[in-house]
């Protein structure tokens, strides 16, 4: 639908919003000049769209935030409470028609990250997030296609739910054909189901496609990304759907696909769009985890190709009591929304429960006597995030805590550096509190060449000043970034070498001027893509608390096949060349080097038959 939209502020009425006056506005879009406003109207005129041929049209609407009204033609045609469930309405058009849409700020713990301060109020808006649409239709015709794979003892099935609108009585068969997407499209099968309808009647009609000897879905590095597209026609109307078959469950040892495992290296996303998808490519991770908020549906689809993984949080984070029924509803419906993606592999619920560690604690003796009692301090009753667990249907894992030490979470979040201590502090805090086995967030934030001209005395989203201004001091970008780049990499390769199965560095890119990514946030790299990079090459080299004196020189293979190859190392002076063999998923202690106490660096370097990667330490 073309962008001639306007928009203004409206107060509740109970009936179709009239703001006192209109802006030109561009639609999907979360226009800056209504930012901090609770209810927002979004008006667009237009002509029928039919041709001879046609008898009906659709209106199609996605991510409404945080819900709202539909108006078209003076009647409330729809209404939603999520950003996530699509609005499609079918309806005969006029001469010339007005569409209003009444989009709401979240009223209740469900509006997820764009309800608090780590994104900008420009940036959460209540908005049509993300798309708009208005088509010509025939008399009877298919308005969606949801599929839900499952993999059986006897291959694998589609559960297809086709929608269709009947403007006349149909007496029908939809034809259903599969067929693989992509690059592997050939001959399809084809099913048919039958469809019943009285004139203006909805249906749903429902059928299961059979597959034998299917090709299974694999997140990258593991194999290949094979999906399926599911063809629904009737008459001449056609609409199709993508997914793939794959099984995702929970081991002792954190997450396995279609029965191997599958260790983690992620990051989170904080207003994830499709362009950063190829941004967590690029720093080797092989899942995203949408951090207290719903992805739009197009980067799932980037992510079933790409074949990263996706953790998709409940929109609910931070302290405070929610509604548990509502949470369950919300649970089962997010899953429903998003369960025809194969890249879906894990959910949590109540994301950073508490707050103990606002104010950051230092590295001193007594700053550990204060950490081990803000800790103790910090308990959290579990019990509702349990119950709203319990909405999610399937076998893929679910975390129903997200927290920080003391909380006893079902996945940490640790930011040792930044909230507390140094990385050096890493491994006591996980020993002492039972963490780092599921790692769902980790990171320091950094200042960006934005932020040089950003005012000081304005808040940045995401940002917390003195935290960063006692561990960094100042306001030089590069010194910042610097921090930023080495702390990240600590962990992540400690928490790597530790054998920890699921790593998740907290975030990909910022929300604001400043912020917790590793890229800024138009997307420029800073100093730690690079760093996290290395740290999470699926094959690497590390050398375990690298200092002068006597070192572990390790090497961890996250890929399914074996690894032989040589470690080459050199230190000032010294060097040597190392032969290793690393079974699949597995890591070998390489030998214990001698570094000398003159050695400005370590540069390592992993040769093997695919391919060659570097690490190098700064000393």
């Amino acid at each position: 639908m073309p962008r001639e939209w306007s928009a203004g502020t409206v107060e509740p009425s109970g009936g179709k919003p009239t703001p006192d006056e209109w802006h030109a506005v561009d639609v999907p879009g979360r226009p800056a000049r209504f930012a901090d406003e609770d209810r927002v109207a979004y008006r667009r005129t237009f002509p029928d769209p039919r041709g001879p041929d046609d008898a009906v049209a659709l209106l199609e609407l996605r991510g409404l935030y945080d819900g709202g009204e539909v108006w078209l033609n003076d009647e409330l045609v729809a209404e939603t409470d999520t950003v996530f469930e699509p609005v499609c309405v079918p309806f005969v058009p006029d001469d010339g028609n007005e569409l209003v849409v009444e989009c709401r700020a979240p009223d209740d713990r469900y509006g997820g990250i764009h309800d608090t301060d780590r994104v900008s109020d420009a940036d959460s808006v209540p908005g049509i997030w993300w798309d708009v649409d208005v088509t010509a239709q025939p008399e009877t015709f298919v308005t969606n296609v949801d599929v839900t794979p499952r993999v059986t003892d006897e291959g694998a099935a589609i559960d297809a739910a086709v929608g269709v609108y009947a403007s006349e009585a149909v007496d029908d068969r939809i034809t259903l054909t599969t067929r693989p997407a992509g690059e592997r499209r050939g001959r399809g099968m084809m099913d048919r189901a039958s469809v019943d309808a009285a004139a203006g009647e909805r249906t749903v009609v429902e059928h299961t496609i059979e597959l034998r000897d299917p090709s299974l879905w694999w997140p990258r590095g593991h194999g290949a990304q094979n999906r399926y597209e599911v063809r629904a026609k009737l008459g001449d109307a056609v609409e199709t759907a993508t997914t793939g078959l794959a099984t995702i469950s929970e081991t002792e040892d954190g997450i396995a696909v279609n029965g191997e495992a599958v260790p983690v290296r992620g990051v989170t996303l904080q207003d994830g769009t499709v362009a950063d998808v190829e941004r967590a490519i690029e720093v080797n991770a092989n899942l995203v985890r949408a951090h207290a908020h719903a992805l739009p549906p197009a980067v799932y689809e980037a992510c079933d190709e790409a074949g990263l993984l996706v953790w998709q949080d409940l929109p609910l984070v931070g302290p405070g009591i929610f509604d548990i029924g509502r949470g369950q509803d919300l649970a089962g419906r997010l899953a429903d929304a998003y369960g025809g993606h194969p890249s879906l592999a894990a959910f949590a619920v109540h994301d950073e429960p508490t707050d103990a560690f606002a104010e950051r604690v230092g590295s001193g003796l007594f700053d550990r006597l204060r950490l081990r009692w803000r800790a103790w301090r910090n308990g959290y009753d579990r019990g509702a995030a349990d119950e709203v667990a319990e909405g999610f249907p399937g076998d893929r894992p679910v975390y129903p805590v997200v927290g920080e030490p003391g909380t006893a979470p079902d996945a940490a979040a640790l930011y040792p550096g930044w909230d507390y201590g140094s990385v050096g502090d890493l491994d006591r805090v996980c020993d002492r509190y039972g963490l780092g086995e599921i790692v769902a967030e980790f990171g320091a934030a950094s200042l960006t060449a934005e932020s040089e001209s950003a005012d000081a005395d304005e808040p940045i989203a995401g940002f917390d000043r003195a935290k960063h201004e006692d561990v960094v001091g100042g306001d030089d970008p590069e010194a910042s970034q610097a921090y930023q780049a080495e702390l990240v990499r600590g962990v992540a390769e400690r928490l790597r070498t530790d054998a920890a199965p699921v790593v998740v560095a907290n975030a990909l890119r910022d929300t604001d001027a400043a912020g917790m990514g590793v890229f800024a946030r138009d997307g420029d790299p800073k100093a730690a893509v690079d760093e996290l990079a290395a740290a999470f090459e699926p094959v690497q080299a590390f050398l375990v608390g690298a200092s002068a004196g006597e070192c572990d020189l390790v090497v961890v293979n996250d890929t399914p096949r074996n690894v032989s190859g040589t470690v080459a190392w050199e230190a000032g002076e010294e060097d040597d060349a190392l032969d290793v063999t690393v079974g699949a998923f597995g890591q070998a202690t390489v030998e214990t080097v001698s570094i000398p106490t003159d050695a400005e660096s370590v540069d390592l370097e992993l040769r093997t038959a695919e391919r060659s990667v570097t690490n190098t330490y700064r000393l």
